[in-house]
């Protein structure tokens, strides 16, 4: 598309160029520029020039490009057009009533073809969606900024090792047990923070997660510190899944009369998260439309509304933190099954951020957005293994992109239209 020179603006780009310039010496200056070695270091202006002038040549391209008409119209349909909830209309029929007996299927063939390096890829993916949706109903429903997340996950995944290790209890009994202790730790973390908001609720939660690693690190008698924790393999009726079983049992292979697959545990346990994850989306699909899910909601929107309204926001809040962290506990449960070994490295503060980054880039109480951003953050790094080097570099483009043409996430929240009943005035 041809544009007249006078439509542009050559000050304006030069001042954006410039100042862009600054940005990225500022940025890549101390990361790029400066190689440390040993007690000295040495300078590399050299790259830190080239990055510059990358940035400041594609900041001026970029200002002529958003003086023409093709760009404006590309900088106006990206300023919140989707910014708000979306309606669907009264008749709609969501295209998922097809996708999931498809998934479904999908699921149930999966293990025939997949490899143990797939299955273990994808039950990571899995546990990060059970974790993503445990957050997004603190987060992105109930509106509750949580940093320490992390911390009920190594609730989860510390009680099946220690309750094997003390009481002899395995994966079946573990499972509603972590499940229960992470939802009595949400509702502890819950009555101190009722009047707190904002900035000041992120801090206290990260606190409590760091605690909680810290416990988990230096109370050496209980938890075994820094060494860590050893898992059995889960059972079935008992049954063992290793070729041959402890103490003179019957493995699972030798029971059915069947060839050893060294896949077997793996295929096991994809298969029982599958059924939790199915489990836990259809739970929070329903209660984000009952009145439960309408007072996260409104918490959400306005406190002060909200208890206006006649709302406990103390039973409201604390159903939140109790149901958020009852998901990531049986998140943590199936975490230690799969590593079959825990330590409290696995539980830092990064845990809880990367968290956040998947119902931030699927999108704020998008239950769908959650699963796929949940899949892209786990399994996309595993895919790129050979740009280890630049994963957490590309991670940090995709969110600064993702904040500027989608900020609502990948998939916005959507609320399903009534009609109005005959004879009621609307």
């Amino acid at each position: 598309m041809s544009v007249s020179q006078s439509s542009i603006d050559l000050k304006r780009c030069l001042i954006d160029t410039v100042l862009s310039g600054l940005v990225a010496l500022i940025v890549f200056g101390p990361i790029v520029g400066i190689v440390l070695q040993g007690y000295s270091f040495d300078l590399h202006l050299d790259r830190v020039g080239v990055l510059v002038a990358i940035v400041m040549a594609g900041r001026f391209c970029l200002s002529l490009f958003l003086q023409t008409a093709r760009g404006q119209r590309m900088a106006h349909a990206m300023q919140n057009k989707e910014a708000g909830v979306h309606v669907l209309p009264v008749d709609h029929k969501s295209i998922l009533r097809f996708v999931v007996p498809v998934l479904i299927l999908l699921a149930i063939s999966f293990p025939f073809f997949a490899n143990k390096y797939l299955l273990s890829v994808v039950i990571l993916g899995l546990i990060y969606v059970l974790l993503g949706l445990g957050l997004n109903i603190v987060v992105g429903l109930a509106g509750l900024l949580d940093l320490g997340f992390v911390g009920f996950y190594a609730i989860g995944a510390y009680g099946l090792g220690l309750g094997y290790q003390y009481l002899g209890l395995g994966f079946w009994s573990m499972l509603p047990l972590a499940m229960i202790l992470a939802a009595f730790a949400g509702a502890l973390l819950g009555f101190p923070v009722l009047r707190m908001h904002g900035d000041y609720l992120a801090i206290v939660t990260l606190g409590f997660g760091e605690i909680i690693r810290l416990i988990l690190n230096n109370w050496v008698s209980l938890t075994n510190g820094p060494n860590g924790i050893a898992i059995p393999g889960p059972t079935l009726f008992g049954l063992e899944f290793g070729k041959r079983a402890k103490e003179g049992g019957t493995p699972f292979h030798e029971w059915l009369g069947v060839a050893y697959n060294p896949n077997a545990e793996l295929i096991f346990t994809f298969s029982v998260l599958f059924l939790v994850v199915m489990a836990v989306l259809y739970i929070k699909h329903r209660l984000t439309r009952m009145p439960v899910g309408r007072a996260w909601e409104a918490l959400r929107e306005d406190e002060i509304a909200c208890r206006a309204m006649g709302l406990n926001h103390v039973l409201v809040k604390l159903s939140a933190f109790m149901m958020g962290a009852a998901v990531a506990g049986i998140a943590g449960v199936f975490f230690a099954t799969k590593q079959g070994f825990i330590d409290p490295s696995s539980f830092t503060f990064f845990e809880s951020a990367l968290i956040l980054a998947i119902i931030v880039l699927g999108g704020l109480g998008s239950t769908l957005g959650v699963v796929i951003a949940a899949f892209v953050l786990t399994v996309a790094p595993e895919l790129l293994r050979s740009f280890a080097e630049y994963r957490v570099l590309m991670f940090g483009i995709l969110m600064v992109l993702m904040m500027i043409w989608r900020p609502r996430g990948l998939v916005r929240i959507s609320r399903s239209g009534f009609a109005v009943r005959k004879g009621v005035k609307p």
